[in-house]
């Protein structure tokens, strides 16, 4: 029974910190709904009159980016914005031909009167916040826009952003991503689904009550002032973006978040490209946590709602621990819950906490309501989305749940850039692209094997107990197509 009591145990304790996960989600939702009834007011600048037009850089970190730079270049040139009171940084960090095609693009550009600098280092230290580091060194501008190579803002960009810096306290502005190639695939769906909810959902339920938000490492602009009082950027965690919002909101700058400011840009279209961008968003949130918990807590000027939710917040990629633990332990406790009668009253109990599943169920529909609209067919897709999403980041989460264990326990890997594709329609293909790895990686055996794992757990549902019992079907079913989705496209892709 000694192993049986530690099964529950560490099950319970997952299933209890997705529930303070999900109810955090909640209060975020309460808050996103009051804010639609609140505007921010930008101030009015006469940008015809050049002594109220402040001057930006524009920073475009890019690494071995071939099949996206010329898109990337011939749309930042046409932002709207006084060319007297405007700088462009390409920072290079290159080591490929891409490296020549830019300069020569660079070269051509110069030519139209466009202030654009080819800024490259020797050593690529520090990764992308070493690179943005070094630009920050000879930029002439007040703020400081930052874009990734797949990111395409819109003319007006800067003069719907800028006029947001409406006091000296307010050290940046972030827009909520587009994405330009949304329907492409059921995986760039799953993708945008989740970024909607969190560019919709979380960063308004936040920011709207003066929680901390994060500058999400491109489609957002800072004051340099304030990127340089936090401390300047770091590249000791693998999202430095996060690392440095945190650093600032503590030393008591203010971030702004402009949901109806649209920003479009690419989503990965290969399993392995969105595996790779997955590992680095997860693995980096855990450093941060491990970075920046105690800061949080014994902030003196923080309100203790906002370092609990400051805490969630970094815990956010956590979540799939405990998904993984959750779904691991549920066939054991399937046994265990046919094995034990007098364990009845606690699996009662233990019925409870599919409330989080409901809650997350009601978040997400806000989210896609506002996104698609209402009515009753747009809630059938919804809830086919909403499955299929769930399914396949439980699929991801085995892959998750290495890179956030790692990022506890402070073991350091290489910045992993997520490989851009060009993709803009149906039509293009990802094939052939030089940026892809032809290797499998182990783990993706191992997805393999749990999905046979939970096709074992669906077998088990007709053989436990007398007549079977079917209550976690529904869940070892979506966990079987989940892995096995993620198992298969890894394969046919090349991990």
């Amino acid at each position: 029974m000694i192993l049986e009591t530690i099964t529950i145990v560490i099950y319970t304790t997952a299933l209890i910190f997705i529930l303070i996960y999900a109810l955090a989600q909640l209060n975020l939702l309460f808050n996103y709904v009051r804010a639609q009834n609140k505007k921010a007011t930008p101030k009015k600048i006469n940008w015809q009159n050049l002594d109220e037009v402040p001057f930006v850089t524009i920073q475009l970190p890019v690494y071995n980016e071939k099949y996206v730079m010329e898109r990337l270049l011939k749309n930042i040139v046409l932002i709207d914005y006084p060319i007297e009171r405007l700088e462009i940084q390409v920072l290079d960090d290159s080591t490929d031909d891409s490296l020549e095609s830019t300069a020569a693009l660079i070269a051509e550009l110069k030519k139209t009167g466009t202030d654009i600098q080819h800024v490259l280092r020797e050593k690529r230290t520090g990764f992308k916040a070493g690179a943005l580091k070094e630009g920050l060194k000879s930029a002439k501008g007040e703020f400081i826009a930052i874009f990734d190579a797949d990111f395409l803002p819109k003319p007006n960009w800067l003069k719907r952003t800028v006029p947001h810096f409406t006091s000296e306290k307010v050290g940046v502005v972030q827009t909520r991503w587009g994405h330009i190639n949304r329907n492409y695939s059921l995986l760039t769906k799953v993708q945008a689904f989740a970024l909607d909810a969190h560019f919709s959902l979380e960063q308004v339920g936040r920011n709207s009550h003066d929680h901390f938000i994060n500058f999400n490492g491109t489609a957002g602009i800072w004051r340099k002032q304030c990127i340089i009082d936090a401390g300047n950027w770091e590249g000791d965690t693998l999202t430095e973006d996060l690392d440095l919002s945190y650093r600032a909101q503590l030393k008591g700058w203010k971030f702004a978040y402009l949901e109806d400011v649209e920003t479009p840009a690419e989503l990965p279209v290969v399993i392995s490209a969105a595996r790779s961008q997955q590992f680095r968003w997860n693995k980096g949130g855990a450093e941060n946590f491990q970075k920046m918990k105690w800061r949080l807590l014994t902030s003196p000027t923080i309100p203790l709602k906002t370092k609990i939710h400051g805490l969630l917040h970094l815990l956010n990629s956590t979540m799939f621990l405990n998904i993984f633990i959750v779904a691991v332990l549920s066939i054991p406790m399937l046994y265990i819950k046919n094995e034990y009668a007098h364990l009845k009253v606690y699996f009662i109990v233990m019925s409870f906490f599919v409330i989080s599943t409901l809650i997350f169920f009601v978040c997400y529909w806000f989210m896609f309501k506002k996104i698609y609209g209402g009515g009753v067919l747009n809630f059938f897709k919804y809830i086919g989305m909403f499955f299929t999403f769930f399914s396949i980041a439980m699929g991801f989460s085995l892959h998750n749940t290495i890179a956030i264990l790692e990022g506890h326990f402070g073991k350091k890997s290489e910045f992993i850039r997520t490989p851009k594709f060009n993709i803009n329609t149906l039509k293009d293909s990802w094939k052939g692209n030089v940026y892809l790895k032809d290797k499998i990686s182990p783990h993706v055996i191992i997805e393999g094997l749990l999905m046979l794992y939970f096709g074992f757990g669906m077998y088990s549902a007709f053989v436990v107990g007398k007549e079977g019992d079917f209550g976690l079907f529904p869940f070892h079913l979506m966990l079987f197509l989940g892995f096995g989705y993620v198992f298969f496209k890894s394969l046919k892709t090349r991990s």
